[in-house]
């Protein structure tokens, strides 16, 4: 498959304005701006575009849930369009090439997605680790500003909007999109409650829409190109172009834009250049560290998000880690549940708590110290962590795990035991 979002990242100046609109940059813009917000939205949702951040909701649906106000009612709360460029997920690191190789694409997604729901103002929540991407798109802002894509009647039209860059602080908690919105309104980054939903009641309280840094690069092709070569790539509940990203044992990590559909096993020996040191494939995260890991007999499946799901795991942010047969998965789990501890933002006491007690049992067992009820124990905490919090923290530490310890159920066993272990990479 041709490349359509990565294009142009690996040539000179990409990053620029003058680059951009020499490669056709803002047309799609101007295509949206001339239909009514209505047009767009139902537009969207033709064409199955669904969300790139990690759960996949359908794009135009999503949209849709806002209200439509009157422009002339003086009483009506502004809107909101939030861009979720924190990009924490362990094993992701997709929107951030768009971001500084390629910023004026997710600038020119975020004029149509604003335009469609009616927000005058954009947010980007950028990662705070992310420094260099934060001042290539400050500067891109900037650009646009100039050439007013920005500001007042945008590309000649008569729609207004502002973009601000709002940078995190390294909470993995703030992904999730209305931590996200508390972070930016100056409050502790913790999930609200739902409902009220974002969409009805977001950012200071008004309509808010928080979309993914890659959703929004996707509109530009999509107006560019169109719905039918938009919906020929992949399956028809899936369909579009998708970025890879691939980490772990790998001879080739990188990022890969591939159809969705791709089988898991392509990506990894056809494009990832298979397992480093051509050793064995042991386990593989399919969507980031907090997807249910799959066995080397279950990679061929494929990668959208109905068929990983399917397949008990989730496609989620698309961020593979490819682990090989020289790593004990106990060492990972207790890596992955060490994380997750350091990252509960406390406000529920499943999380708050059971993050710590599983923290603790792992790195006990990987210590040779383990009990025999700990496994068992493990089995008791699932259920009462998985579905018992405000938002899907609990799922996202508890369904690695779990899926750790049952399909290497022996190998943890080993660690209790203290025989046969694997060496503790």
């Amino acid at each position: 498959m041709e490349k359509v979002i990565l294009k142009y990242v690996d040539q000179k100046d990409s990053h620029t304005y003058d680059f951009y609109i020499k490669h056709g940059g803002y047309s799609a813009a101007k295509k949206a701006l001339k239909q009514k917000p209505a047009e767009v939205i139902d537009f969207v949702k033709q064409s199955n575009l669904r969300g790139r951040g990690g759960a996949g909701f359908f794009t135009g649906q999503k949209w849709s849930f806002v209200p439509v106000t009157n422009p002339d009612d003086k009483n009506r709360k502004p809107k909101y369009l939030c861009c979720n460029a924190d990009e924490s997920e362990p094993g992701t690191f997709k929107d951030r090439v768009i971001l500084g190789k390629d910023p004026h694409q997710l600038l020119e997604g975020i004029v149509i997605a604003a335009y469609a729901i009616g927000a005058n103002t954009c947010y980007i929540y950028i990662r705070g680790e992310y420094a260099r991407e934060a001042e290539v798109l400050e500067r891109a802002i900037q650009e646009a500003y100039k050439n007013k894509v920005f500001g007042k009647s945008i590309l000649g039209s008569k729609f207004d909007l502002d973009v601000y860059v709002h940078r995190g602080a390294g909470a993995y908690i703030c992904g999730e999109e209305s931590a996200l919105l508390n972070s930016i309104e100056g409050k502790r980054g913790e999930p609200r409650n739902k409902p009220p939903f974002p969409a009805i009641s977001g950012l200071y309280g008004g309509p808010t829409v928080v979309n993914n840094v890659e959703t929004l690069a996707c509109l530009v092709h999509l107006y560019d190109r169109g719905i039918e070569w938009f919906k020929g790539i992949g399956p028809e509940k899936s369909p579009g172009p998708k970025l890879f990203c691939i980490s772990g044992h790998v001879k080739k990590p990188g990022v890969y834009e591939l159809p969705l559909g791709i089988t898991l096993r392509e990506l990894i020996y056809d494009h990832a250049g298979g397992i480093l040191n051509d050793k064995k494939l042991k386990a593989v995260f399919p969507g980031g560290s907090s997807s249910p890991v799959l066995t080397a007999d279950e990679i061929d499946i494929k990668m959208d998000f109905d068929s990983v799901m399917a397949a008990g795991s989730m496609l989620g942010s698309a961020g593979i880690i490819v682990i090989s047969e020289e790593i004990s998965m106990v060492k990972v789990a207790e890596r992955l549940i060490h994380f997750y501890h350091h990252e509960s933002c406390g406000q529920c006491t499943p999380c708050r708590e059971g993050t710590e007690w599983m923290d603790e049992i792992i790195s006990r067992i990987l210590k040779g110290e383990g009990r025999e009820d700990d496994l068992p124990t493990l089995e008791r905490l699932f259920p009462n962590i998985e579905g018992k919090t405000i938002c899907a923290f609990g799922e996202a530490f508890v369904w690695p795990v779990r899926s750790m310890v049952r399909k290497f159920k022996n190998e943890f066993l080993d660690y209790v035991q203290k025989k046969n272990l694997v060496k503790a990479h």
